[in-house]
C-alpha cells in the first residue's frame, strides 16, 4: 500500500492526524506491506510507526508581557477595550468605597466625638452601607457641615 495511505490509517489507529505520524525511514518497506488496521497496530506495537509529540506553544512570551502589565507598561489608552466599569469589577469597587468610607467615619469618631454622636454613629454607617454617600468626602462634609 502507498506510504501515504499507510499514514492516515496509523493516524486513525493512533487517534492524531497524519502530520504526527513517523514512520521509522529504515523500515519504509515493511510499513508498504500493513494492508489492513491490525497490520498497522502490529507496526506500532513494534515502533516502526510512532505518534510524535504534540508541540505546545511557548510561554516564554505570555509571561514577558505579563511582567511589563505588572509594572504598569501596555496600559495606557490605546491598549483599552470596553468601558472602564467592565474594566473594573464592581464589588472590589464597592469594597474599596465601603471600607474607605468606613475607616473615614472611625477616624470622625475618635477626633470629633460629638458631631459623630450628634447625627448618630450608627445611623451614618447604615447610610454608608446603603450607598448614601459618593465617597469619603461626602462623609466628612455631612458629619461636619450642616446637612441632616
Amino acid at each position: 500500500m502507498e506510504l501515504d495511505k499507510v499514514k492516515k490509517l496509523a493516524a486513525k489507529v493512533l487517534k492524531v492526524g497524519p502530520k504526527r505520524v513517523y514512520i521509522d525511514p529504515e523500515q519504509i518497506a515493511r510499513a508498504r506491506e500493513a494492508m489492513t488496521k491490525e497490520d498497522v497496530r502490529g507496526l506500532i506495537s513494534e515502533r516502526i510507526i510512532k505518534k510524535r509529540h504534540h508541540q505546545g506553544k511557548s510561554r516564554a512570551g505570555a509571561r514577558l508581557l505579563a511582567e511589563k502589565k505588572q509594572k504598569g507598561r501596555k496600559r495606557g489608552k490605546g491598549k483599552r477595550t470596553g468601558t472602564k466599569k467592565a474594566r473594573v469589577e464592581k464589588k472590589s469597587n464597592w469594597i474599596k468605597k465601603v471600607r474607605a468610607q468606613r475607616r473615614m467615619l472611625r477616624e470622625l469618631k475618635k477626633s470629633n466625638p460629638k458631631a459623630v454622636e450628634e447625627k448618630g454613629y450608627r445611623n451614618i454607617y447604615r447610610k454608608i452601607k446603603g450607598n448614601y454617600f459618593r465617597g469619603k468626602n461626602y462623609v466628612k462634609e455631612y458629619v461636619e457641615g450642616g446637612k441632616k
